[in-house]
């Protein structure tokens, strides 16, 4: 596994210029790929990822700024496209979506627990009043737990 990703990029892909090639690389890094959706197009192998890849690299040999390549790829496929995507309005759900799941997790396990107490925290049962009394414990029926 530790070597698709640099078996992603075909050898047929890469620009004789290092520089451009490594502008490539780091361009292709920080775009997502539409089909995987968890990789970078630099360490998919997935058809599309290659065409967007080959597109950064014509784009470069093309005399376009690392920018002007970014903002062509993320007009044609949105933010989504971006593994960073910007902080703006039309993108704060996707930024707050992994507290939004923290915090939605965290109030279920909450008010499970905390209706998992009060269930166990219910009048006893005949047998256990039973029990208790040959404890000698009293228990006042009229008593509940919430007025301990």
């Amino acid at each position: 596994m530790a070597l698709s990703p640099a078996l992603a990029v075909e050898p047929g892909e890469k620009l004789a210029d290092p520089a451009l090639e490594a502008r490539a690389r780091a361009i292709a890094g920080e775009l997502r790929c539409l089909v995987c959706q968890n990789q970078s197009i630099d360490d998919s192998d997935a058809p599309l990822a290659k065409d967007l890849r080959l597109i950064v690299r014509e784009k470069l040999k093309g005399g376009a700024s690392d920018a002007e390549v970014r903002e062509f790829v993320v007009a044609r496929y949105g933010d989504f496209v971006l593994l960073r995507p910007p902080v703006k309005p039309e993108t704060w759900l996707l930024w707050a979506a992994p507290l939004l799941a923290l915090g939605g997790g965290a109030a279920v396990i909450y008010f499970t627990a905390r209706r998992g107490r009060r269930a166990s925290a219910g009048a006893l049962t005949e047998a256990e009043r039973a029990q208790l009394n040959a404890l000698g414990v009293s228990i006042d029926p009229q008593k509940t737990t919430d007025d301990h």
